[in-house]
């Protein structure tokens, strides 16, 4: 009988044995493989600890999403014309560094305001000279998506002249046009040394106004796309009278690597005209109508992608 009962305790234990390896060879690892994978994505949606910031030390704040998408005009350097030594065209009471400085400044706030994914750069924010050469230079070292230089017109012939115009880099069709280029060209004889920086160039030769017409092809549909909504917009929304898209030879856009224009917004020897853009009425219907077609081309440009 002891013989018996010996022999069933050692069946039991060899049974209970054989479970055990059974269990530890093809049990715990099946369970680990169906089992274990969604314990652990458990565990990583557990919600985490709370970050105790330190006190006295301020936290950077976190943004989950931008507020708007940069696109593919990411950049743009608005140029306030002439500027200190250089007053530009005069008005009788007023100068015109002095108002395409705060058109300049403005369209940069409500760049900033409304698209603020967008970077602005200004190449002057006070009433101080910048040389004509360094303001397409600050455009490509910034790598500037679009370059807008903001100025005042004038017309020595009349006072009844009036109405905005915006010139993309290209060759002069009328002797208007190139006295256009020739007055903001003639900004670089107040420059030290102008003919060795600029090659010899004459602000007062019409073929040499030709000359610089060859450049900016690779740009001339996308900057003349741009003066085409500025214009628009001056017309439809500031109610100005346009007298269209024109194109000549300036140095301020001669070097620039990116689309690139330069406005006038208005004559500053008529004087209706001149007290319409020396008001602060005047001033955000402009800068609001560059605003609204610089909005327009950002659109088309960052759809392109």
């Amino acid at each position: 009988m002891k013989r018996i009962a010996l022999l069933k305790i050692i069946k039991s234990s060899s049974q209970a044995f054989g479970a055990s390896v059974l269990m530890a060879v093809f049990v715990i690892p099946f369970f680990s493989f169906v089992f274990l994978p969604s314990l652990t994505l458990q565990v990583k949606q557990l919600p985490q600890q709370p970050h105790i910031q330190p006190q006295g030390v301020e936290e950077e704040p976190f943004v989950s999403e931008p507020v708007e998408a940069p696109g593919r005009l990411r950049t743009v350097v608005l140029d306030a014309g002439h500027g200190g030594k250089d007053p530009g065209c005069l008005g009788r009471i007023s100068r015109e560094s002095r108002i395409v400085l705060k058109l300049a400044l403005a369209v940069g706030r409500k760049i900033k305001a409304e698209m603020p994914g967008v970077r602005v750069i200004y190449t002057r924010t006070t009433d101080k000279f910048i040389e004509l050469g360094d303001r397409p230079a600050i455009a490509n070292r910034n790598k500037a998506d679009l370059f807008i230089s903001i100025h005042c017109n004038a017309s020595p012939r009349s006072s009844q002249v009036y109405g905005t115009e915006t010139y993309t880099m290209g060759l002069h069709k009328t002797d208007g046009n190139l006295d256009v280029a020739k007055r903001e060209n003639a900004v670089i004889l107040k420059e030290d040394n102008y003919q060795e920086k600029y090659k010899g160039f004459d602000p007062n030769s019409p073929l040499a106004h030709i000359m610089l017409a060859n450049y900016q092809h690779a740009f001339m549909s996308s900057s003349i796309n741009f003066a085409q909504k500025v214009e628009y917009c001056f017309r439809k929304h500031a109610e100005r009278t346009s007298r269209g898209v024109k194109q000549a030879g300036f140095i301020v856009l001669w070097r620039t690597t990116m689309p690139s224009v330069l406005i006038e917004t208005g004559y500053l020897t008529n004087p209706t005209e001149e007290r319409y853009l020396a008001s602060a009425e005047g001033q955000d219907e402009i800068s609001d109508s560059i605003v609204r077609a610089f909005k327009a081309y950002k659109q088309e440009v960052d759809a392109a992608e």
